[in-house]
């Protein structure tokens, strides 16, 4: 085994990401196979020359994407990844939004655990105004008229240097289109692929968009099951659709992370049944322990994955940018789209422009690190309070990245009583059973709760009288 990368002290790398990344490429190259017995963390570390902490992180973040996993008491085991021929295409190298509600409740509360809010307290509105009046200029006119219906080529330029270096995406400028919202996006895809696919897979519980959007295009929308690490490939397989929707770095209703052995299969689907896969990125910048995970999108060259993304969580809702990056084999059918239907820019000129601005500056990337770190501190303090005050009662899915998890509750009351009494408390939050297009025999009684948008220090006093409503007294 070799694991003796060369420390670059003076570079941006920190040891325990030079160390993962060594690790990771021995692990693809097939030179670490599978059931291999990782050295201990100690072991590792005196090896190396190391304290501990980087090769914690190092294996942690391993355990995160799914290359190794973790046996009690036995140790760390290379994982099982699919064919040699498929993984072949892995870019190991490769570098390494809200999620939006169902209707607008404008009741205030006390305790506003929203799913999907953000918090505009550290929002750079100095720089913002300042690079939106710089692009307001009167000797710059031509800013008010129809800009590239495509997105403004110094945008889509910035975006993908972005993408490439902090979600692995493989792109050009010309693979990105940018439009205004996801709706209007998912119909310019319907409208691409409506001549030749029919049905469309979603995972069941996800987010509702895709399913209804699709359906209102006279799609057949076909829900599949989601398994403990992500929706189940067998099922895929099985049903008819060539038209997939993931979300894999923070699955939404759920929060698992896709391991890489599950995207890999999810890949030579696409390839199997000539389909084509949507990988829904909404909030992949914010994973709170570890490394943000890659995109599906950059794990094999041309694969056929339309990658969404955007700033509605990565800065605001209001900026109204979101962005897909279509396969190559899909550019033309768009081109020839466009003139068949005169379609003009959905997006601000104004905003695409400013924030091109923001982003030629370095100011999104320090932003979101930034928000990271704010975000995390919430996050880490709505799950320490939901372990002192419901104990056993409740058990969290889905925590260490996006802006919400689920709190699964242990209680003989129904549903609807629990909503009820915390409305009666003060407390949003809500069920998640409107996630699911196909629902269980036994609904579990999950809801959410939103940290990004409640201040901090309401977080705990927050958690404690939502248990009071729910339990107080028993």
């Amino acid at each position: 085994m070799l694991l003796t990368p060369k420390w670059n002290e003076d570079g941006n790398e920190p040891q325990y990401v030079q160390l993962y990344t060594a690790i990771k490429n021995e692990i693809v190259a097939g030179k670490l196979t599978e059931h291999t017995r990782l050295p201990s963390v100690r072991k590792l570390a005196d090896l190396l020359g190391l304290s501990t902490t980087p090769v914690e992180m190092a294996y942690q973040q391993l355990l995160a994407e799914g290359f190794i996993q973790s046996k009690p008491r036995s140790g760390y085991y290379v994982e099982a990844l699919p064919d040699p021929e498929v993984r072949s295409g892995v870019d190991v190298n490769g570098v390494v939004q809200g999620r939006r509600p169902l209707l607008r409740d404008d009741k205030k509360y006390q305790y506003d655990f929203h799913m999907s809010e953000n918090d505009f307290t550290l929002f750079p509105y100095t720089d913002w105004r300042r690079l939106y009046h710089q692009t307001l200029r009167m000797e710059q006119q031509e800013n008010l008229f129809y800009g590239d219906p495509q997105g403004e080529p110094g945008l889509r330029e910035q975006i993908a240097d972005y993408l490439q270096r902090y979600r692995g995406v493989a792109c050009t400028p010309d693979q990105i289109v940018i439009g205004a919202d996801q709706f209007g996006l998912l119909s310019l895809i319907s409208l691409l692929l409506g001549h030749e696919l029919q049905q469309v897979a979603v995972e069941n519980p996800g987010y509702l968009l895709y399913a209804n959007t699709f359906r209102q295009h006279g799609y057949e929308v076909v829900p599949i099951s989601l398994e403990e690490e992500g929706i189940s490939i067998s099922e895929l397989y099985e049903a008819d659709a060539r038209l997939a929707v993931v979300s894999p770095s923070h699955q939404y209703p759920r929060g698992m992370i896709m391991p890489v052995s599950k995207r890999l299969q999810l890949l030579e689907w696409a390839q199997t049944v000539s389909g084509y896969i949507i990988e829904d990125d909404y909030d992949g910048e914010f994973r709170y322990h570890g490394r943000p995970i890659p995109s599906l999108q950059g794990l094999m060259p041309n694969a056929n994955v339309i990658y969404m993304g955007g700033f509605a969580q990565v800065l605001a809702p209001a900026i109204g940018v979101w962005y897909m990056v279509l396969p190559e084999k899909l550019q033309e059918s768009y081109y020839n789209l466009l003139r068949a239907t005169l379609l003009e820019q959905s997006a601000s000129r104004l905003h695409q422009r400013t924030l091109q601005a923001f982003m030629e500056k370095g100011l999104l990337e320090k932003h979101v690190r930034k928000m990271r770190s704010h975000y995390r501190k919430k996050h880490d303090a709505l799950l320490d309070a939901i372990q002192k005050h419901f104990g056993d009662r409740a058990s969290v899915i889905g925590k260490d990245a996006g802006f919400h998890v689920l709190l699964r509750v242990n209680s003989e009351k129904s549903e609807a009583e629990l909503k009820q009494l915390a409305i009666q408390a003060g407390v949003r939050t809500s069920s998640a059973s409107f996630t699911w297009l196909l629902p269980p025999a036994v609904m579990p009684k999950e809801f959410f709760l939103g940290f990004a948008g409640i201040p901090l220090e309401q977080i705990e006093q927050g958690v404690e009288v939502l248990y009071q409503a729910w339990f107080g007294g028993s």
